[in-house]
Parts: C-alpha cells; structure tokens; sequence
C-alpha cells in the first residue's frame, strides 16, 4: 500500500516542482519572457497554488538563486588556515579555479541571473547582497594573513577583498557568457600572481 502523503510532504513536493519548471523555463525562454502563468502551466498546478508559495517570478528566481550560490559559498568558505606564503597562494589558487569552473558549469542558470538583474530590483538587490557575502569572506581571509604576518598590514582588507572580488566577478561574467580570451588555468595563475604580489610578504 502506497504511503499517503501528509500535508508538509505534499507542500514540500509543490514548491519543489514549481522551482524546477521555473528553473527550466527560465533557461529556455529567458528571465524576462518567462512569466508565472507559464511556470504554473508547466508544474501543471491550479492557479492560485503557485500564489501560496511565491507571489511573483522573481521570488521565485531569488530562491533559485540562493541554491546556485550556496554552491558558491561552499568554495568561499573553504578552509584558509595557510602557514606560509606558498601555502596561502596554493589556497587561493584552487578558489580561483573552483569559483570560475563552477561558474562555466552553472553558465545556463548564470546568464538568466545577468538578465534577470537588469530586469528586476529585487534580483539586482539580492545580488548585490550576495556580492557582500562574498566580500566579507574574503577580507576575513586577508585579515587572517595579516594577523599572521603573511600580509601587509597596512592594506585594508575589505578594499582589497572588494577589489579582489570585482576582479574574479569580472571574469566569471566573461566565463558565462563565452566572452573570455583566456583559459580557466590561465586566469587561476595570472589573478593568483597578482594578488599574491600585491598583498603578501615575500
């Protein structure tokens, strides 16, 4: 006899399907085509459904997004611990390629996130407080180099961690979008040299 299904199951099983309807319409139609009809078409739910769980498409993408990033901060929130310059280099080298591949793997569900923010407030707002996120990471990191004199002091970690993710979200757009001249090992190398020299002792 086949299980019944409690009401919490069944809700968790909605909104499950409607993000993956909503996932897959977004990538085939893009952000701004895409429209919440569509989506509750497809999940093959009554109308009003969809409305309980997310009042609009760009709920529904934020919440789509914030599973995509926390692929992301799995990445950022590696271990950095290192005892010695090398060490260090060796750490944010593997950040580097990790952040730039997984952004070319997740390149369909990305290019809808750089639609979508130029479409929608809210988007670009959630956005913008993911790049912080990953901002406020990354000057922990600096201030734990210098705290154990692996880095200069006198820098300022959370410029140097703002202009250190530009730098990477630069190229991880370009990644995205089929736009980059360079190579994932090309980039992981020259970004790693030149924030090594930049910040760090010799």
């Amino acid at each position: 006899m086949e299980k019944k299904l409690t009401r919490e199951e069944k809700a968790t099983q909605t909104r499950a399907r409607l993000l993956q309807c909503a996932e897959e319409l977004f990538i085939e139609q893009g952000f701004v085509k895409t429209t919440i009809s569509q989506i509750i078409k497809r999940a093959g739910l009554g109308y009003g459904t969809a409305y309980v769980y997310f009042k609009n498409k760009d709920e529904l993408f934020v919440e789509l997004l914030d599973e995509l990033m926390g692929q992301f901060y799995d990445v950022a929130e590696r271990s950095f611990v290192p005892k010695s310059v090398i060490e260090a280099a060796e750490c944010i080298k593997e950040q580097v390629g990790m952040f730039l591949t997984l952004a070319q793997k997740e390149h369909q569900l990305m290019r809808v996130l750089k639609e979508a923010r130029g479409a929608s407030i809210v988007i670009d707002q959630r956005w913008s407080e993911i790049r912080e996120q990953f901002i406020h990471r990354i000057s922990v990191d600096i201030s734990y180099a210098q705290s154990n004199g692996l880095a200069s002091r006198h820098l300022d970690p959370e410029l140097i961690a703002r202009g250190w993710f530009y730098a990477n979200e630069m190229f991880m757009w370009e990644c995205v979008t089929g736009e980059c001249r360079y190579s994932i090992a090309q980039l992981r190398e020259q970004l790693t040299d030149i924030y090594m020299n930049g910040l760090y002792i010799k």
